[in-house]
């Protein structure tokens, strides 16, 4: 980044004379423009990219855990009737705990990198 920019001042600057504050200014414009703008216009495709992959996340987690849920109060029979009904959904709550903290450490580690 930095390389193409100096380049560009060494070849104008290859007498041996100081640059022109006009040359800096637009040696420095075109750094701006390179350095800020560009990642800034893609920035609207990155956070709508984000923001898909947490919502398909997000609903694919909610239907695994009714996926759960169901199949504790249909397949485990008479188990989980009568005083242990709100078995099927503490193990949901737990399951639903159990991947918010594996999510959240992912995004810690992430930071600490």
């Amino acid at each position: 980044m930095f390389k193409t920019l100096f380049k560009k001042a060494k070849s104008s600057n290859s007498t041996g004379k100081k640059l022109d504050p006009s040359e800096l200014f637009d040696l420095l414009k075109s750094y701006a423009k390179q350095e800020l703008l560009d990642p800034l216009k893609s920035l609207p495709r990155w956070l709508g990219l984000g923001l898909l992959g947490s919502f398909g996340l997000i609903v694919g987690i909610v239907l695994l855990l009714m996926a759960m849920l169901r199949a504790l109060q249909t397949e485990t029979g008479t188990m989980f009737t009568g005083n242990l009904s709100w078995a099927p959904y503490v193990a949901a709550i737990g399951a639903l705990l159990i991947i918010a903290l594996l999510l959240i450490s992912r995004i810690s580690s992430s930071k600490a990198k």
